[in-house]
């Protein structure tokens, strides 16, 4: 997640696209949508990462915006300087390689944990639909919605890392798209599964994993269902 310090630091469009493009494919490989509701929460994680690619490296909006104000905030410094970009390194009074701060570093692990999260999760998920059975194992014994954990993982830890107005925006909309997946999932996983899904609903969080694991796995049940 390194960036240099070439100049000029943005209208790099070439950078903007591979960068996005190296991002939404990696997701798309963990997560592998499927049906039109997969391809909605993807769409909308495929849109974020545009956003922030297209401020890191194109056009930084909320730069230009901010640019009075950091300028006064800031005497001396290039408001338009790409390590000027990492916001909370500024704001914060961090000093050297941006890239080197705790902030950025917690980003990186953010990001790296999120796709994780999506990879593991997927695995699983596929294992109980190619069986027929409720996914209750891996990611799936922490929290019932572990790709869409893995979705806002990553998320935040871009805005950690490069925030901007348009990502600070969609983040809580995203948020809130995917809660409601969830809850649309769940009404069909429900109806499918019954007291299967009610026992193991009852004991796994939808997206906030609890301190402790819970103590071992649920039984299948039959036919499998996406969770």
């Amino acid at each position: 997640m390194n960036h240099g310090q070439d100049i000029p630091a943005y209208g790099l469009w070439s950078l903007v696209i591979i960068n996005s493009a190296v991002f939404i494919i990696f997701a798309f490989s963990f997560f592998k949508p499927k049906t039109k509701r997969d391809w909605r929460s993807f769409g909308g994680f495929s849109a974020f990462i545009v956003a922030l690619f297209v401020e890191m490296y194109g056009f930084p909006l909320t730069i230009y915006l901010l640019s009075g104000w950091l300028a006064r905030r800031f005497p001396g410094v290039d408001p338009l300087g790409h390590d000027f970009g990492h916001l909370w390194y500024t704001l914060l009074g961090f000093k050297g390689n941006p890239h080197l701060n705790p902030i950025h570093i917690a980003s990186n692990l953010f990001i790296v944990a999120g796709f994780l999260i999506l990879s593991a999760a997927w695995r699983v998920l596929y294992n109980a639909q190619r069986n027929g059975t409720l996914a209750t194992m891996g990611p799936y014994a922490y929290v019932r919605h572990p790709q869409y954990v893995g979705f806002i993982t990553i998320m935040f830890g871009f805005l950690l890392q490069w925030p901007t107005f348009i990502t600070l925006i969609m983040f809580p909309i995203m948020v809130t798209v995917y809660i409601r997946l969830a809850h649309r999932e769940e009404a069909e996983v429900r109806a499918e599964f019954g007291r299967t899904w009610y026992d193991y609903a009852a004991r796994t969080p939808g997206f906030i994993p609890r301190l402790w694991r819970p103590g071992g796995n649920l039984p299948e049940a039959p036919r499998g269902a996406h969770v």
